[in-house]
């Protein structure tokens, strides 16, 4: 039997090992997980989520294991989905749920995988509270290290499955946060003026987090929220803030899985791609162009998109939205994404967006790095903007903690500063200074590079082979250094995001975890190569 160490145990893992019981050659899998739990992962843990956290993602784009979210969440008890405010009788694949549910579901399948595999003839270990402190890839396999002591077995092949990556617990304090999964789900976070840095869901959660700590929301009969503020917690107040200074948009219905674009193709993409750097961002940009009209002809008329390049299509984009009141606009948006999901519309112009982005997404490693700024600037904000729509019962929290007038949202821009000053954070905006009791970093997941791994010897092996970002192949092997190549599969996602900066996902995962476990029968077929990465 192979031996086959996973590094990780989070979804990315899980649809590894899934794949390699889909092989049906069986192997010794070792698993390794640093938290308590095997099968759980980071985002959907109870250690670092409120029940308010809601998962972006619905059971219909949920890549299944054994059985379907849907289907899981249908066998739980009425008891105990209750506990999480889900009513089982209400339950649907389209449902936005509490992300600890969804841990559950994982955690669950992990469990299930562990005794087919075994049925199967695997050999299965499961170390869980065993963070891997080290890899070292040798000619003769892989070795690892738990909390710096080795381990006594020899891998063949080691995958990567660490997932995201968030600051150290001890980076946080009593009043600042480096990010919402740093200590803040144990805080007592008093009334008081608080800012949160970032408004996609990440910021919203924490901001459900805390005002959780300080009164309830009430459901009425037409669907809308109302916050009821504890007595004597009246200094609350919480201020979202981002560069742009706006948010998002409400998920809106449209058909999955996702009907096949017609211009933009893969063929036409890679075309593309072959007819080198030199212009490649605009001429993708064509066939963007293109597929959405073909789609939404009228849409595509009113905002002028045949004369548009990159940077005056995202103006456009967003061009709403910063002219007028961000609740306003969340409120309005509100109502036109619930009366679609109502009457089954889809509305083409965001539809074709959203299949656009995967696809494009592909030219990344490609790119000048000129143009890699400009994608970064443009269309990456736009894609992001897509297909990160929130829950619309987010956007109705939102609402109520304005009707309340507990929150505001204060635009950035591109020039500001943030300063510790004691136990206080200072936002300085030009001349304009906040000052906050409270401060959470809420923003999403960054892209790591080699010199970040927390492997110290594979990082040394990267470093010296010149590869300041894993550049792997298309089963996700590394390259380079040669005696990792065949012998260590990288699927850590922050450390994919240079090349495919829409990785993070659950069929990402999915799909990652799949082509590596095509790694235990053969080599890669077919190796990804990149331009050098821009800064910053």
């Amino acid at each position: 039997m192979k031996k086959i160490a996973i590094i990780g145990s989070g979804p990315t893992g899980i649809y590894t090992f899934y794949s390699l019981l889909k092989n049906r050659t069986p192997a010794a899998v070792a698993v390794f997980e640093q938290g308590s739990e095997a099968g759980v992962g980071m985002p959907w843990g109870s250690d670092s989520n409120s029940t308010m956290m809601l998962a972006n993602i619905a059971s219909i784009e949920i890549p299944p294991l054994f059985e379907t979210y849907i289907d899981w969440l249908r066998g739980q008890s009425p008891a105990h989905l209750a506990r999480y405010g889900v009513d089982s009788e209400t339950l649907h694949v389209r449902q936005f749920l509490p992300r600890i549910l969804l841990g559950e579901y994982f955690r669950d399948q992990f469990l299930r995988l562990v005794t087919e595999a075994r049925r199967s003839g695997f050999e299965v270990e499961v170390h869980e509270s065993s963070p891997v402190s080290d890899i070292h890839a040798m000619p003769d396999g892989v070795l690892l290290e738990i909390d710096g002591s080795p381990v006594a077995q020899h891998f063949d092949l080691a995958v990567v499955a660490t997932g995201h990556v968030w600051p150290d617990d001890n980076a946080c304090t009593r009043t600042y946060f480096p990010s919402p999964w740093t200590g803040l789900m144990e805080a007592k976070i008093p009334p008081c003026r608080i800012g949160v840095l970032g408004t996609s869901l990440s910021g919203i959660d924490a901001t459900m987090a805390v005002v959780a700590q300080h009164g309830t929301f009430t459901e009425r009969e037409d669907r809308s929220l109302e916050f009821q503020l504890t007595p004597g917690h009246d200094a609350l107040r919480v201020t979202l803030m981002s560069r742009s200074g706006i948010l998002p948009e409400a998920d809106f219905y449209c058909p999955i899985p996702y009907e096949p674009l017609r211009v933009a193709t893969d063929a036409a993409i890679n075309a593309e791609i072959d007819a080198g750097a030199e212009g490649l961002l605009d001429r993708v940009f064509d066939l963007m162009s293109a597929e959405i009209t073909l789609a939404d002809p009228r849409w595509s008329q009113q905002i002028g998109l045949s004369g548009m390049n990159v940077e005056a299509f995202s103006a456009a984009w967003f061009a709403s939205r910063h002219a007028n009141d961000p609740f306003r606009w969340a409120e309005a948006n509100l109502q036109e994404v619930e009366r679609n999901k109502r009457d089954r519309h889809t509305v083409p112009w965001r539809y074709a967006i959203l299949r656009l982005h995967e696809a494009i997404q592909e030219i990344v490693p490609h790119l000048s790095e000129e143009d890699r700024v400009r994608f970064s600037d443009t269309l990456a904000k736009v894609f992001v903007d897509n297909y990160a729509a929130i829950p619309s019962q987010s956007i109705r929290r939102l609402l109520a903690l304005r009707k309340a007038g507990l929150i505001d949202i204060m635009a950035l821009g591109t020039d500001y500063q943030t300063e510790m000053q004691g136990s206080r954070t200072t936002v300085r905006v030009g001349d304009a200074v906040s000052t906050f009791d409270v401060f959470i970093d809420a923003r999403g997941q960054k892209a790591l590079k080699t010199k970040d791994l927390p492997f110290p010897t594979l990082r040394k092996q990267l470093q010296a082979a010149g590869e300041d970002i894993p550049d792997v192949g298309d089963d996700y092997t590394l390259l380079d250094p040669a005696e990792a190549r065949g012998r260590i599969a990288f699927g850590a996602l922050p450390y994919l995001m240079h090349d495919h900066p829409f990785i993070q996902g659950l069929t990402a995962c999915a799909e990652i975890g799949a082509a590596m476990a095509k790694a235990c029968v053969g080599p890669a077929t077919r190796i990804r190569r990149r331009l050098p990465a821009v800064e910053g």
